[in-house]
């Protein structure tokens, strides 16, 4: 199998995708623009190859690179970063090379919220309010039937960049006179929780792994607020939230991926509604939280998926496993070797946080696992009390 892992070198944890698929037998082929003497020395064992170009976002670039690889190796079985930003660029190579996985047809019901809507409706699943916006007046009609506040947020977009929350007619004049020339579609605001369903699918659209997540706050409010977040993992997975999971993937008809679905739980009724999907593991050191959680190597099963299409052995959730951010324009009671030493045997990893993801995740990283949830949030909120 020729595998070519687009910009392996980011997020720093992923070199172990690379790791895993050539322990499985894969050619691993990378395509980056780091030089290749700068990457971490696993990551550089790992290729059969590497082709640096001087820019990602050159697409002839990225043209020549795959030609080359095509033309030294035979045909390329797979692409991908794991990586939502290049979704839509890796969905390009794999229609132009014809290659297994998702392609540019695809691509406006997973990148457009307005669109994500309309799948998730036919799947049955509850979803917000939300229409396309062109301007001032298509805004107030908006407002006249489902009140304020409001979200305003681009219809294709990652994380909270460039959204709004709309209090008032003055903001919503504020809002028109100062975003982006870009379509946006405008949403009621949602009381509730975020709640994720993640996981793996294989080959044949089978759900080979899933968990689930609850937040203590969105990205939105995380980055227009510059708070710190944290989540942790279930060890039980809600079964409406399961549910609705799989009927999203059903919907969807994902094959060989990962998947990260986000949920709002209603306060006022407990309930689930639909936010939006992500065709990918959830972001930072998610994937490694699988990992403490069940014991097992999510790198490795998902390299045996997409070489064997299976997973090596059955699974179990053995416990709560919590993300803790902390920024460093915060000042925190609990300063960081207290923290070690108070809590270093539930503390399975700590580690900064890549500057591009700091914003939404914090500058500074604890992961915690325990087996009840109680002890676990209870060491989330000192290491995060703040003067």
């Amino acid at each position: 199998m020729n595998f070519v892992y687009f910009s392996p070198h980011f997020p720093p944890n992923y070199y172990n995708f690379c790791v895993a698929l050539k322990k499985f037998g894969a050619n691993v082929l990378g395509l980056g623009d780091m030089p290749f003497d700068e990457l971490r020395k696993e990551l550089k064992e790992s290729f059969t190859e590497y082709f640096r170009v001087n820019d990602m976002h050159n697409y002839d670039q990225l043209l020549r690179a795959m030609g080359y690889f095509t033309y030294k190796y035979g045909k390329i079985s797979g692409i991908d970063s794991n990586n939502e930003y290049w979704l839509e660029t890796e969905a390009k190579l794999r229609t132009d090379f014809n290659i297994p996985g998702i392609v540019v047809d695809d691509l406006d019901d997973i990148k457009q919220k307005s669109k994500m809507k309309e799948v998730f409706r036919r799947a049955g699943v509850p979803v917000a309010r939300g229409k396309v916006i062109e301007n001032l007046e298509d805004g107030r009609d908006f407002v006249k039937e489902v009140g304020y506040p409001v979200v305003g947020k681009p219809d294709i977009g990652v994380g909270a960049a460039n959204t709004y929350k709309i209090r008032n007619d003055d903001e919503l004049v504020y809002f028109f006179e100062t975003k982006p020339d870009i379509p946006y579609i405008m949403e009621e605001f949602i009381s509730g929780d975020i709640e994720s369903f993640d996981g793996l699918t294989d080959q044949c659209g089978n759900l080979v792994f899933f968990t689930a997540h609850s937040y203590s706050s969105g990205v939105m409010e995380v980055v227009n607020n510059d708070t710190h977040v944290s989540y942790y993992s279930f060890r039980e997975v809600p079964k409406d939230l399961e549910e609705a999971g799989r009927r999203i993937i059903k919907a969807f008809k994902l094959k060989a991926r990962f998947f990260h679905f986000e949920f709002f739980r209603l306060h006022n009724s407990n309930k689930l509604v639909a936010l939006e999907v992500n065709m990918r593991p959830p972001g930072g050191f998610t994937t490694d939280m699988f990992n403490f959680a069940c014991d097992f190597d999510i790198y490795q099963e998902w390299a045996n998926v997409l070489i064997n299409n299976k997973i090596s052995n059955p699974y179990s959730r053995k416990y709560h496993v919590c993300y803790v951010g902390r920024k460093f324009n915060k000042q925190y009671i609990m300063p960081h070797e207290e923290v070690l030493s108070k809590f270093g045997s539930m503390i399975v990893h700590h580690d900064n946080v890549a500057g591009a993801l700091a914003p939404a995740l914090g500058n500074y990283a604890y992961i915690l696992r325990g087996k009840e949830l109680n002890q676990v949030l209870d060491a989330q909120k000192e290491i995060q009390t703040m003067f």
